[in-house]
């Protein structure tokens, strides 16, 4: 997993990204799966991405909130919790994704009625 790599996102990150927008109360460009490009971010490999839409690669943005937020369990059994958050300019910005025991990320699940939004 290369750390600094701009790339496409996979097809599981797509179903958990577009989720998370859903549940948000927050308007993102209805194009924003053509235009996104991700990173990983050095998270101990749980899967946490940098976001950039249109385009725009600057390095030097920050968080401004966080719009909505799931969780799952991982293949292992191990609760993830999954927080979208915008930068001060209201663009996405990060998908921070938590393994409650900080193990590795194995799998994001593709069936969206596995991600739950009452993370007691």
């Amino acid at each position: 997993m290369e750390l600094n790599k701009l790339r496409q996102i996979t097809i599981q990150e797509e179903i958990l990204l577009n989720h998370l927008i859903n549940i948000s109360n927050y308007s993102i460009d209805q194009n924003w799966k053509e235009k996104i490009r991700v990173k990983f971010l050095n998270d101990g490999n749980m899967g946490s991405l940098e976001l950039f839409v249109n385009d725009d690669f600057d390095e030097y943005r920050f968080f401004g909130k966080q719009i909505s937020e799931c969780s799952f369990f991982d293949s292992d059994g191990v609760k993830v919790i999954v927080s979208l958050n915008i930068d001060t300019n209201g663009n996405l910005f990060e998908l921070d994704i938590w393994k409650t025991d900080f193990s590795p990320l194995i799998k994001i699940p593709t069936d969206i009625s596995l991600f739950h939004s009452d993370l007691n």
